[in-house]
């Protein structure tokens, strides 16, 4: 089903404790609730086998301040909100199987806005709770794949850009993780549209206290420019 990029795309949410159960008894029944997956400029060939191109499993990282408080079973999870339009894929692969792609795994995401804000949250003066953007969960295909349709994402203060990303199996948390992106493209887009009245973000990936240690395994890759959008995939490996 494809979304317009216009109106709101929420298909069903969910209460943290009713999408648990749901993706523990039924890989079927997600997939009947969300509907097709939003078109998405990304093939299986553009994944990498692995972390960052190697396989090991991918760093653990906080949460966050802003996990989801519901859950929304959709791949389009712009809610019409404005930016550089992002086609991200997110590979999942076993490490323990030689990196083989995991099917039917649950892909969580969520991100703030172009202004640096969070849904359903208040925080620096931004009232957020009553909003659900840029929030979304998907299962991944035979290929281990899931793709949502985002925007690219903004900054807030002390943080590098980035996107949260959690792994669920049968209703089971099996990694979370963040991810990043490249200092070059992030001051692209922040020169451009409605992100180019905060200017560019001043945490860079080195001194952002998630990403110094470990930012070689959780870099997207990503092509495009501001005008036309970018796609970008990103490889989470799993001890399944």
């Amino acid at each position: 089903m494809k979304q317009s990029p216009g109106k709101p795309t929420i298909v069903r949410a969910l209460s943290r404790r009713e999408a648990m159960s749901l993706l523990g008894v039924s890989g079927a029944a997600l997939s009947f609730g969300c509907g097709a997956a939003a078109e998405s400029a990304v093939s299986p060939s553009s994944i990498l086998t692995g972390t960052a191109g190697a396989c090991a499993v991918t760093p653990t990282e906080t949460v966050g301040p802003f996990p989801s408080l519901a859950d929304f079973l959709r791949s389009d999870i712009r809610e019409g909100r404005p930016g550089v339009p992002l086609a991200l894929a997110i590979s999942v692969v076993n490490v323990n199987n030689g990196c083989a792609p995991v099917a039917s795994a649950a892909v969580d995401v969520w991100q703030c806005d172009a202004e640096g804000h969070y849904s359903q949250y208040s925080q620096s003066g931004y009232n957020g709770t009553g909003a659900t953007f840029l929030r979304g969960i998907q299962l991944t295909d035979g290929n281990g794949i899931a793709t949502f349709t985002t925007i690219y994402p903004g900054w807030y203060q002390g943080r590098a850009t980035h996107i949260h990303v959690e792994i669920l199996q049968n209703g089971v948390s099996r990694k979370v993780t963040q991810i990043a992106f490249p200092e070059s493209v992030t001051a692209a887009v922040y020169a451009s549209g409605v992100y180019a009245t905060r200017g560019s973000n001043p945490t860079t990936n080195a001194s952002d206290g998630i990403f110094a240690d470990s930012l070689s395994s959780e870099m997207a890759m990503i092509s495009g420019d501001p005008a036309s959008g970018y796609t970008a995939s990103f490889t989470v490996g799993i001890s399944a």
